[in-house]
């Protein structure tokens, strides 16, 4: 009896040991490093150097509303004006757009500078206040 006890309690460390080692290979895997620092002039890893690739310019108007502006525009959400409701939009088109495009780069209300778009350039946030006024007369 003592020696089928011992072979059980030894074939379940085995295994428990096999378990604890497969466990521990996942998270080593999981937390292996994604990228390696490479200063200019080193030879380093195989992989190519990345390439740039030409901007194909400014996006439309349609486009910068669509990624940036729908979100709050098409629901009104934080009192936000909603695109084609032509009696919203008539006070503030009212201002003018050079005021309506200083408060869509600079922020206005509870609308974030750039609509919370920081890497937008300002020609593209123009460029969604004109589609917003044209959509919204």
């Amino acid at each position: 009896m003592k020696r089928v006890l011992a072979a059980v309690l030894v074939g379940l460390g085995l295994t428990a040991g096999a378990v604890m080692a497969s466990v521990e290979d996942e998270i080593r895997a999981r937390i292996q490093p994604v990228g390696e620092v490479c200063m200019q002039g080193e030879e380093c890893g195989s992989a190519a150097a990345p390439t740039e690739t030409a901007s194909s310019g400014p996006r439309s108007g349609s486009e910068v509303y669509d990624a940036v502006c729908m979100a709050c525009h098409t629901t009104g959400a934080a009192g936000a004006p909603v695109i084609g409701d032509a009696d919203a939009w008539a006070p503030r088109i009212d201002k003018g757009l050079d005021t309506l495009v200083s408060h869509a780069i600079n922020g206005f209300n509870a609308m974030p500078a750039k609509g919370g778009c920081a890497s937008c350039p300002d020609e593209e946030i123009q460029a969604a206040v004109e589609h917003l006024v044209a959509e919204s007369q």
